[in-house]
């Protein structure tokens, strides 16, 4: 696995970390921060991966402090540029094929059995 792979780009980093919202004082002290780097590291390690939050390596803290940061940083709406920075960067790397989009989903039953089915008339279009 490339080492890469665990780290945020210096040249797309200088473009992220001016978004960040500041650290809070801690006047009472406490346990040290996990560096936003790291914990972007590791937001986009999972997202590259599809692992579960709690199965991210200890290289990025833990799991639950990434996830935290991230809806840290989606709450104080700046993950939404820094999402369009990440696409820029991605797209001036590799390309994105704009014209192609893939979604993803699940199903799954509805809890009780759900609403009772209802027979769908087939017409002419839809027939086939």
């Amino acid at each position: 696995m490339e080492q890469d792979f665990f780290d945020v780009p210096d040249d797309l980093w200088k473009r992220i970390e001016p978004l960040l919202p500041p650290e809070r004082p801690k006047p009472r002290g406490g346990r040290p921060r996990v560096p936003d780097r790291v914990a972007m590291a590791g937001i986009l390690y999972r997202v590259r991966t599809g692992c579960q939050w709690k199965a991210l390596p200890l290289d990025f803290g833990s799991g639950s402090t990434c996830h935290l940061r991230l809806m840290q940083w989606v709450r104080a709406g700046v993950f939404a540029r820094i999402h369009e920075e990440l696409l820029r960067h991605y797209d001036k790397r590799r390309g994105i094929k704009w014209d192609f989009a893939s979604l993803d989903s699940a199903m799954s039953k509805a809890p009780k059995g759900g609403a009772t089915r209802v027979r769908i008339r087939r017409t002419a279009q839809n027939s086939g």
